[in-house]
């Protein structure tokens, strides 16, 4: 890293939207410097004003934007720069990668064509050159088959591949600075490992300068040189990575870190930072983070006058009236965490018996069947009444049609499902609404799960209409000990979803849930779309509404951090069928199987000095066509470990030795230790 002369040096950048009788400040006086071969992360919760201080350092903001400040990238202002001095610039010293790669590429042009579109429209190019220069970039990138690949369209992309071909887009002028906004959010951590390194290697080769924006401080601690974070528009902090993470200056930063899922006992209750991020609109008097703040809550001085960013120690700079009090741990060690009575673990509630979901492929005008998806392929499970068990895997698994088919949204082509020792499968929509009351499920995406145009109590009472049941269970008093049981406030009434916060909406969205009193909940990435600081509010809800109403939960997730500290077991999917399935403690300390050896060993860690020392395996390719799954174990043509044996013969569960744990796999090796806490003991294709 090059610390001489600033790629981009930003000064005073403040960003309003609104006419000049309603102006309102999104971004507020925001300073930094980023350097050639550095990567800088910005931080925050949503609102905070990173991505906009990405689009203004692009000039990438509508015209109603009203900024001010300078932003200087080489020797070009880009505030108050003509359109076309702007084009020459993105074309020429900067890449901008998107948070959702589907919305970056045009679906109706062949993606070849895309990735070097800059190039020939500003003459660096010829036309002729063109497809052969596509195919290069996307060799770079680590694309299968690029020549073919130039000429097909983003749908025939999976999620990784888009990203990597946007990365291919946004690096085909070799610019000097590249900004990334939230380039892995949607991504599984496997993809998301190869998406990063991936970035990494182009950077080296480049000596590119990178803006990273993330709410992931695990992505932070892995891949960040200096860190800034964002609160109410203003950098609150910032400081190189080992710094911020050891040492903490403002309360924001340190609430961040506490509330980080760090592996704690089974029950232990994350230190979530209580309330909301103000909004724009409505910013408090003095520092706007004291409300929320554990040092400043009843403090004059908090409540009266906004503290500036002013250093504290070396280049560490912070914005707090009382610094010197913030001189304590960042989070607590792991497993210090105090751990919660856990209600017991009671007698099998959910079985799920060699289950299998096939989806048929149809061809031609007489939609013959000319082959079958195995989204699901002989999966067992149970859930225990008072226990959390997880599903993990990739996206494509299988894991949401599992606990679609569960509750009869999707019928199963074989085996069986049994509530309570009765089979739930085949039964008519009457005695599956009936079966449905004692299991409930709560959606990944809370908005598209409510109901837009009724308010949010008839939202939550509508299970109970359903049913018959309103009255009986207590009318608009048993909505309103619902918002209590969930922490929302009966004033809420009369609102609608789009009126509440994404927290807010996924407690509405529990709420409704629980209405029925149920015995399981089905909790399908519930906490996947949220900032840290609100996924630990949600998942403390959980914890606590597990211990009162002794409820089971089928926790699916792809965040293993998440997964470690709610769950008591853990199944790990794989195109279909569970792989490795048995409790917390073994599969994360014991992982036997090497595809759990991969996921675990590419999760970040929210720890800079851990994450450069451990080992990961970077699984390359995708995973195989579920139409078309390979022979033998299906892992196999990603497998660090595959021989003749696994290309020929699908391997059985079996049991390990002195432990609980069912593994399919010819040759289990249990790890020497937890890859996401003191280093895998394998490397990528050994």
């Amino acid at each position: 890293m090059s610390l001489t002369t600033p790629v981009l040096s930003v000064r005073d950048l403040t960003v309003a939207f609104g006419g000049a009788e309603r102006s309102v400040p999104v971004v507020r006086g925001v300073s930094f410097d980023v350097f050639a071969n550095e990567v800088f992360c910005i931080v925050g919760e949503s609102g905070s004003g990173k991505s906009v201080t990405s689009l203004a350092v692009a000039g990438l903001l509508p015209g109603a934007a009203r900024v001010s400040g300078s932003i200087r990238l080489g020797g070009t202002e880009i505030v108050g720069a003509a359109p076309d001095t702007l084009r020459q610039v993105r074309s020429r010293d900067l890449g901008f990668i998107f948070q959702d790669p589907a919305t970056t590429l045009n679906p109706v042009l062949r993606v070849g064509r895309q990735i070097v579109e800059g190039e020939v429209s500003h003459g660096r190019l010829k036309p002729s050159d063109a497809n052969a220069r596509a195919a290069e970039l996307l060799r770079e990138v680590d694309i299968a088959d690029p020549v073919s690949r130039t000429q097909q369209f983003p749908h025939q992309f999976s999620g990784g591949m888009r990203q990597r071909a946007v990365i291919a887009m946004a690096m085909a002028g070799q610019p000097r600075l590249i900004i990334a906004d939230e380039p892995t959010t949607a991504l599984d951590v496997t993809v998301q490992a190869q998406v990063l390194s991936l970035l990494q290697r182009r950077q080296a080769e480049t000596s590119a300068a990178v803006i990273l924006i993330t709410h992931d401080l695990g992505v932070v601690a892995e891949v960040a040189h200096r860190v800034a974070v964002m609160y109410a528009g203003r950098i609150v902090e910032a400081g190189t990575v080992d710094g911020i993470f050891a040492s903490p200056r403002h309360p924001y930063t340190r609430a961040l870190l506490r509330s980080i899922p760090r592996g704690g006992a089974v029950g232990a209750r994350l230190d979530a930072i209580p309330g909301q991020p103000p909004t724009a609109e409505a910013l408090p008097a003095g520092c706007p983070f004291h409300s929320r703040c554990v040092l400043g809550k009843d403090r004059d001085a908090c409540r009266a006058e906004e503290p500036p960013l002013q250093a504290v120690e070396g280049r560490h700079e912070a914005a707090c009236h009382f610094t010197d009090e913030t001189r304590i741990p960042a989070a607590p060690r792991r497993g210090e965490s105090p751990a919660l009575t856990v209600g017991q673990v009671g007698q099998i509630l959910l079985e799920v018996d060699a289950l299998k979901v096939h989806f048929p492929v149809q061809s031609g005008i007489l939609k013959r069947i000319v082959g079958r998806v195995r989204a699901v392929d002989g999966v067992n499970l149970t859930v225990r009444a008072g226990e959390t068990v997880s599903l993990v895997g990739e996206s494509g698994c299988g894991k949401t049609t599992t606990a679609r088919t569960i509750m009869g949204l999707i019928p199963a082509t074989d085996g069986d499902v049994r509530f309570e020792g009765r089979s739930i499968r085949n039964l008519s929509p009457g005695r599956m609404r009936e079966a449905r009351r004692w299991m409930q499920y709560v959606f990944q995406d809370p908005y598209a799960a409510l109901n837009p145009v009724l308010p949010v109590e008839e939202v939550v009472a509508e299970p109970l209409r359903l049913h018959g049941l309103y009255e009986e269970a207590g009318g608009a008093g048993r909505i309103a000990e619902l918002f209590e049981m969930v922490g929302l406030s009966r004033k809420m009434f009369g609102r609608y979803p789009s009126e509440f916060s994404g927290g807010q909406r996924q407690r509405v969205g529990i709420a409704r849930a629980l209405a029925l009193n149920p015995r399981l909940l089905i909790l399908d990435e519930p906490v996947s779309a949220l900032d840290v600081s609100i996924q630990a509010q949600v998942l403390n809800l959980l914890q606590d509404l597990q211990r009162e109403l002794q409820l089971a939960y089928l926790f699916i997730s792809h965040n293993l951090s998440v997964v470690q500290h709610i769950s008591n077991r853990v199944a790990v999917m794989y195109l279909g069928r569970i792989v490795e399935q048995g409790t917390r403690d073994e599969l994360y300390n014991m992982p036997s199987h090497p595809y759990t050896q991969s996921l675990l060993s590419a999760a970040p860690i929210a720890d800079p000095s851990l994450g450069r020392t451990r080992h990961r395996i970077i699984l390359e390719g995708e995973i195989p066509n579920p139409a078309a799954p390979p022979s033998g174990c299906t892992f196999h043509p990603r497998c660090f470990r595959a021989n003749d044996r696994c290309r020929r013969d699908a391997p059985g569960a079996r049991h390990l030795p002195d432990t609980s744990t069912l593994v399919a796999c010819h040759y289990p090796d249990i790890a020497a230790a937890n890859p996401m806490v003191r280093g895998a003991s394998m490397e990528s294709g050994e």
